[in-house]
């Protein structure tokens, strides 16, 4: 859960401010136009410098944190399910410890109590917890004055909020709300008629990155209304509008821009990259209210009004609401809004499988718009079409054509390598060879081109009897991909080749592994940061853990593994894996004697282990595969549920749950057991079986069918043959269902080296000794 930190929040009560500022802004249009400049840079960032505190006051600081948090670890759970639930009886158990317990105990279950007030809106309600918080300890007085000041000012109560901001940034000169403080501060004494008093709040700040947030911006536009700067303020609200597109505080901006009458300060190329970064961020339906509202602006273009026509239509298309009629209603022009609006009836016609169209339509952007980018979109999504419908000449075509006549476009690495692999399957592997060569060669660092090297290994191998050439290229996927599905292949093709040497080959010495950060497993003992994070999980602040930890300017190495550490003590897993995989993305190019051991043991939990151990047994699997599947599916997170309506940690269907719970004979089953981690994998284990023996027990086939529906498997097998299962799992036409089989079978094999490297190394916890 997410606390109302956001600039939004901090403005909950925006009708209430905008007639205020409209009502004090002429009283003070007299004020001079220099009123909201700010201090020199230099100066205001100068003045907000950390002090650096002495070793000695380090060390006694996070001593006294240290002792609040053995005080308050019996309130971790409670905390934890308060923050998560919200419910009465959570707030029952944390109320009620609270009231038996005394000093830092108290005061952290009291945060806990404001902070979850806070989020459900129950503002007067959290006031008085962080009070209570605040005058009960005194390890997080930062975080009971900050967030109560933000209760109080939603409360209505600004001149309690006022003062307890004002000084705060000198009384927590390392506070993780320090960057945040301007903005609160300037919408409390805007709130409070004092807007001279905000402009000054603002001011100091001027230089630091508080300025460049979202929130400070709004402020600053609001102060500079209120003061009667209204250019100023348009100004500033439209830089935020286009800065910041995404934000609430853009919508807010937007709605002040439009009250002050001010949009047409927007120019077109600027109201059509706003539209744009909606359509880009997903938001479809506010895109094509923005086109619309475009459209109407008078005084356009032929030209503009076209595109916005065409990009609304886009929109349209996204939310499956656009008929034919409607598109072919637009202006067929020559130029980007024609060539879009050809690629818009091209995926019409593909929705509805009309061959004929969508090649005459490709063909006429080919002879109009030979550069368009659009034509490019549409060649790819072509191949796309007749790669499903199993037309791989045609779907070939289609992707050369894109890579040739567009080698830097998004899609370029994608197509290239489609057409080689498809050519591959079907026998033409002097063809496929030379396109496996040219994406070595030209996309090196694309995804797909670990599958060329591998397909093109294949050949040498295969085709044209060259197993030293072969013997390189595998080699060259295990030294830089080491747990990638692929080089797992690799060691399957090079323990059939034997001895055989490597090839010269010195266009692969590009491919070496990508260089680790530098990672330590042990943490300083006088971080009063890290102490304050650990201190923050009891009382359920898990959002501010993160940022918290990052204060501390010597956490570069292991803030990762400390926060991670953190979810994990309270056992959530999930969250640990998130926080390690956002850090190390590109852990399975390392070996595992690169990154320390605790580290994988996040990437790679094992939680519920002998329970997964139990019921593999049951079932006849081997525990590291349900691992690895629950890793795939679920993350560890018992609790969640999919788009699918698929739930718990082997993201099981009711239905699928239903008819396994009756096959071992559980009675009564309701789908919410499903949640409980040791009834989904009872019934996830029976369920992997039942695949495995559909068919034959192999593992690819199982995995693809427990993904995607055992059906679609049996169709896929059908479109043999296959000279080996790699040529199976690289033909999955679903990209989601191939990339999910190969993550399940890394995962198995990335398992079993942490476990085995943890042996070697005589390291407590591994698997072996649970």
């Amino acid at each position: 859960m997410k606390a109302i930190t956001s600039p939004a929040a901090l403005l909950g009560r925006k009708a209430v401010a905008l007639c205020l500022l409209l009502t004090i802004a002429p009283v003070l249009g007299q004020a001079s136009s220099t009123a909201g400049s700010s201090a020199p840079t230099r100066k205001t960032t100068a003045a907000r410098r950390k002090p650096v505190q002495s070793r000695a006051t380090r060390a006694a600081r996070t001593a006294r944190i240290k002792q609040a948090f053995v005080a308050s670890t019996e309130l971790r759970p409670m905390a934890q399910q308060l923050a998560n639930l919200r419910t009465p009886e959570a707030y029952a158990g944390v109320t009620a410890y609270a009231q038996h317990h005394t000093g830092d105990a108290a005061a952290a279950a009291y945060l806990a109590l404001g902070h979850a007030y806070l989020l459900d809106k129950r503002f007067v309600e959290a006031e008085a917890g962080f009070r209570k918080a605040r005058q009960l300890g005194d390890e997080l007085p930062d975080f009971a004055d900050f967030l109560n000041a933000e209760a109080s000012h939603e409360a209505g109560n600004d001149s309690a909020a006022e003062a307890l901001l004002h000084g705060f940034t000198a009384r927590y000169p390392d506070s993780i709300f320090d960057t945040q403080e301007p903005e609160l501060e300037a919408n409390v004494l805007l709130a409070m008629n004092d807007p001279k008093g905000a402009r000054d709040v603002l001011a100091s700040a001027a230089g630091t990155n508080s300025a460049n947030r979202s929130g400070y911006q709004l402020a600053e536009g609001q102060v500079q209304y209120a003061l009667g700067q209204q250019d100023a303020a348009i100004r500033s609200f439209k830089q935020l509008l286009l800065s910041h597109p995404l934000t609430s505080d853009a919508e807010t901006a937007r709605a002040r821009l439009t009250q002050l009458g001010a949009e047409t300060a927007l120019t077109g190329a600027e109201l059509r990259s706003l539209a744009d970064a909606y359509y880009n961020g997903g938001r479809y339906s506010e895109a094509a209210e923005q086109y619309r509202a475009l459209m109407r602006v008078p005084g356009l273009s032929a030209q503009d009004r076209n595109g916005f026509a065409v990009a609304e239509a886009a929109c349209e298309l996204k939310l499956k609401r656009l008929s034919t009629a409607q598109a072919q209603a637009l202006a067929d022009t020559d130029d980007e809004n024609g060539a879009r609006r050809l690629d818009i009836l091209m995926e019409l016609a593909r929705s509805r499988d009309d061959s004929a169209e969508q090649q005459r339509i490709v063909n006429e952007m080919e002879t109009r718009f030979p550069r368009s980018r659009w034509l490019a979109e549409a060649l790819f999504s072509s191949g796309n079409m007749y790669m499903l419908k199993r037309d791989y000449p045609t779907a070939v075509q289609y992707y050369n054509d894109l890579a040739t006549r567009f080698p830097a476009h998004t899609n370029a690495a994608a197509a290239h390598w489609r057409a080689g692999w498809l050519s591959y399957r079907q026998g033409l592997y002097a063809t496929a060879s030379k396109l496996f060569d040219e994406q070595i060669q030209l996309y090196p660092t694309a995804t797909e081109t670990v599958s060329a090297l591998y397909w093109r290994g294949r050949i040498y191998e295969t085709q044209d009897h060259l197993p030293s050439a072969a013997v390189a290229n595998y080699r060259a996927i295990i030294r830089a991909y080491p747990h990638y599905f692929y080089a797992q292949m690799s060691r399957v093709r090079l323990a059939g080749l034997g001895a055989t040497p490597p090839a010269q080959a010195p266009q692969l010495e590009r491919f070496q592994p990508v260089v680790q950060p530098k990672l330590v497993d042990t943490f300083p003992t006088d971080s009063p940061h890290l102490a304050e994070a650990r201190l923050l999980a009891n009382a359920g602040l898990n959002e501010y853990i993160a940022p918290e930890i990052a204060a501390d300017p010597d956490s570069s190495t292991w803030s990762a593994l400390a926060e991670a550490q953190i979810f994990s003590s309270y056992d959530e897993t999930f969250r640990a894996l998130r926080a390690m995989k956002r850090a190390l993305p590109s852990a399975s190019t390392a070996s595992i004697g690169s990154i320390p051991l605790a580290y994988w043991r996040i990437l790679f939990p094992e939680p519920w282990w002998q329970t997964i151990q139990e019921e593999s047994a049951k079932n006849n699997l081997d525990p590291y595969l349900v691992a690895s599947l629950i890793r795939q599916e679920s993350e560890f997170n018992p609790s969640v549920v999919s788009y699918a309506n698929a739930y718990g940690l082997m993201q099981l269907l009711p239905s699928v749950g239903k008819a396994m719970a009756k096959e071992v004979g559980m009675t009564h089953f309701q789908t919410f057991q499903l949640q409980d981690p040791a009834t989904n994998i009872k019934l996830g284990t029976r369920y992997l079986r039942e695949m495995l023996d559909r068919f034959g027990g192999v593992q690819e086939y199982a995995l693809a069918a427990y993904n995607a529906g055992d059906s679609r498997v049996v169709d896929w097998q059908a479109q043999g043959p296959y000279q080996g299962i790699d040529e199976f799992v690289e033909s999955i036409p679903f990209t989601q269902t191939r990339d999910y089989v190969q993550a399940i079978l890394r995962n198995e094999e990335t398992y079993r080296a942490i476990d085995a490297y943890a042996r070697s190394k005589g390291a407590p916890g591994t698997s072996a000794t649970r």
